[in-house]
């Protein structure tokens, strides 16, 4: 990887706060979808983090291809973004129950993430959240090349 994908530049600023942006959002419109009585604690404020890391890195370091090329690299963004979320939050969920002692060993518990992470995944499996993210994703990839062939 060249060094300069590590320099910082306006189109990585803009990718990682749009999808920081769009994390909030598409964290709002998953509590409804949770069971009653779900503690999300630092929920929208970790998965903006996620956002953030996930634009700079993901999308950020894919723009100055043209404008098809932004599309795609937002949209890897959100992908990214669903399943970094995806994997931390059943593993916050998987630790939570571990305290509670609900795993004879370590292999059960690690087992759990992903049966955690599926058992997730379809919770929010939602009409209207797909929308958001994957056409947010892709009008954040488009506006973050228009800016980065402007201001990089």
């Amino acid at each position: 990887m060249p060094l300069t994908d590590h320099m910082p530049t306006t189109g990585k600023a803009v990718a990682a706060i749009g999808l920081a942006i769009i994390a909030w959002y598409a964290s709002e419109m998953i509590r409804p979808l949770m069971p009653e009585g779900t503690d999300f604690g630092w929920f929208n404020e970790f998965n903006v983090f996620l956002g953030l890391l996930v634009g700079w890195v993901v999308i950020g370091t894919r723009l100055n291809r043209g404008y098809l090329d932004g599309i795609s690299a937002g949209l890897t963004g959100v992908v990214a973004l669903i399943f970094w979320a995806l994997f931390f939050q059943s593993l916050n969920e998987m630790l939570r129950l571990a305290l509670e002692s609900r795993y004879s060993g370590p292999v059960q518990g690690i087992i759990a993430v992903f049966e955690i992470a599926v058992d997730y995944g379809t919770k929010i499996l939602h009409v209207p959240l797909a929308i958001l993210l994957f056409g947010g994703g892709a009008v954040l990839g488009l506006v973050s090349e228009w800016i980065a062939k402007r201001w990089s």
